[in-house]
Order: structure tokens, then sequence, then C-alpha cells
């Protein structure tokens, strides 16, 4: 079964976007398309510019051009619904917003089929689900790694995801989103606070890791700031919990700027590696507590946002899980200096 087939989007390249990658210009035109699914489009023929079908994602444009994506129907969301319990901080007949555990996948992809955040909504909200986000991405706005707690908002209708993603690529500069994680990263970062300003892109040699790129990654800001260090007098803490702000989006940012600053988070074992040392001068609790995490030390403690149907504001919070929790405790009694 397939939905009607939607109109195509159109546009006319205005005369400050001269010189523009063709898949940036179209994912910064229509935000509620990814800028990944633009270029797939691209790569199928389905972009033209000009009258001219385009399948490079690099392409310049040139102004006063028009160009037009023929955009395919929309599938029907292939999951099944599978009931299970979720820790719901609001809902209502436009969105829901989740607390998501650690170790929940977001949405099915190989190897994670089922047992995910998109089969759990299904159940849970049935055919209020927007399918705008893709067949297994039903009115998902934006995701968590499997292993980062905290909190989602999902959307229930097209007209909240629209609303939502164009406050999410905006990234809080019209003042309208807000995110902050904590995180607990090895060391203490010498200043107390910082803003990491580093672009970030594919690792060269890992395809499934991310890395600093300074000449041919994406623009990443990242705002941190220490809120305390274990232990609390030590000269040389062996750990520190931070407080991070998101300018920017990208895939894995916390992860990879906290690692590229020499503190990367406890528990990482992509970007983590190579601190036997640190992890040697906990005490017995300490790295049983680490063991048991199995984890990066990352949660997303609050959401901010304005309701793109009611107009009001909501801020959402939620504290350390219990696993993270537990490894801040013991970590603060740690008694070396």
């Amino acid at each position: 079964m397939t939905a009607p087939a939607s109109p195509n989007l159109t546009l006319v390249v205005p005369l400050e976007a001269a010189g523009e990658r063709l898949d940036r210009l179209l994912a910064s035109s229509f935000p509620e398309v990814s800028r990944a699914r633009f270029q797939t489009l691209i790569a199928n023929g389905a972009v033209s510019v000009g009258g001219r079908t385009i399948v490079e994602a690099r392409q310049r444009v040139k102004p006063g051009v028009e160009v037009t994506v023929a955009m395919p129907a929309p599938r029907v969301a292939a999951p099944a619904g599978e009931a299970m319990d979720l820790d719901i901080l609001h809902e209502d007949s436009d969105l829901i917003v989740i607390d998501k555990p650690a170790g929940l996948v977001v949405h099915p992809a190989a190897g994670n089929w089922t047992g995910t955040l998109v089969n759990a909504l299904i159940a849970h909200c049935g055919d209020a689900l927007s399918g705008i986000g893709g067949v297994r991405r039903p009115g998902i706005v934006h995701r968590l790694d499997k292993d980062t707690s905290g909190i989602l908002v999902v959307a229930k209708n097209d007209a909240t995801l629209k609303g939502l993603q164009a406050q999410f690529a905006a990234h809080g500069r019209d003042g309208l989103l807000h995110r902050a994680y904590l995180a607990l990263v090895w060391g203490r970062p010498e200043r107390p606070s910082r803003v990491i300003d580093a672009p970030i892109g594919r690792h060269p040699h890992h395809r499934t890791k991310m890395a600093v790129r300074p000449h041919d990654g994406r623009a990443a800001v990242t705002c941190y700031r220490v809120i305390e260090s274990y232990p609390k007098d030590s000269e040389r803490p062996v750990a520190s919990l931070v407080r991070c702000e998101l300018e920017t989006g990208r895939t894995h940012q916390i992860r990879v700027h906290m690692a590229h600053i020499g503190h990367p988070l406890m528990g990482d074992a992509a970007y983590g590696t190579g601190f036997k040392t640190a992890a040697s001068r906990l005490d017995q609790r300490a790295r049983a507590a680490l063991e048991a995490l199995n984890r990066q030390a990352l949660h997303a403690a609050e959401l901010g946002f304005r309701h793109p149907a009611t107009g009001e504001d909501l801020k959402f919070r939620s504290p350390l899980p219990a696993d993270l929790e537990r490894l801040a405790k013991v970590l603060r009694k740690l008694t070396f200096t």
C-alpha cells in the first residue's frame, strides 16, 4: 500500500545562494526533509536544475535558476507496533515527549528491526503518528544514540513535525529550541567553560565514526560548563561532570568534541579508548560502577521548544538516570589527591 503521490518541491535560487551546493540549498530551503534524503533523491535522478537532471549533490547552483525535486509518494510505515513501557513526560494530540532509557534504539535499522522506540510508539499512538519522516521513522523529529539516555519529542501529525523540524534546524538561533546534556568525562577540562567550535565529518578511516575535520567537516559548535570534578579537591581530578549545550546537531557531536579536547566521555568505547591509565586511578567501587555502565556517560537532560500548534513554550528536564547517578556517587567518594 502506498500513499498518493507527493507534490514536487520547487524553488528559484536566490542571489545570496549563488555557488551553494545543491544538497545544502535544498536542505536549508525545505527543513522538513533531511539533507541525507536530498542526497539520495539527487543520486536517483529526482532533482532537476534549470530543466536538467542533476545527479551530483555537490553541484553548485546559479542564482535565478529553478530547482525542482520530484518527491516520491510517502510509504506507509512498515514496522509493527510492540507494546512496551514508556516514560512519558508529556502527551497531547499533536506530540509526545519521552524520557528514553539507555539501550533503546530509536528507529528500526539493520540489526534492529524490532524492539525500537518506533515500534513502541506505533503501539502506543496507533494511526496518530506522522509518516512524513520516512517509512521507518514515523514522527521522529530528532534522535539519540542507542546508548544515550534522555528526552525526545515525537510528532503525531505532519504540521507538528514540520514545525518542530524547523526549530531543530535553527538549533536555537531563533530562541525557540533549547537542548542541554549531562556527561561524565575523563579528567577535568583546563577551562571551566568553553565554546568548542570544530567542524565534524566522517572519520577518514573508520566509516562508523565521526571526527573533527577542520578543512572539510560541517560546522559544529558545543558549549560546555564543568559542574563538578572528582575528587572535588584534587589538583588532578580523574573525572568531571559537565553540562553541554549544542548550537549545531552533528552525529556524535558531544562525544567527538569532548574527545577532541582530551576529555572523552567515560564508558565511550568508540571515542574514549586510551584512558586505561585514568581508569587505573579509580578504586574498586568506581571501576565496578564504570564496568556496569556499559555505555557512554551521556544523558539528554533538558529539552525546550515552542509547541507548533498552541504556541506554548514547553520545557522538560530529566535527572541523571540511575546508572550515571551511581557512577557519579562513587566518584564523589574518591579520596586520593
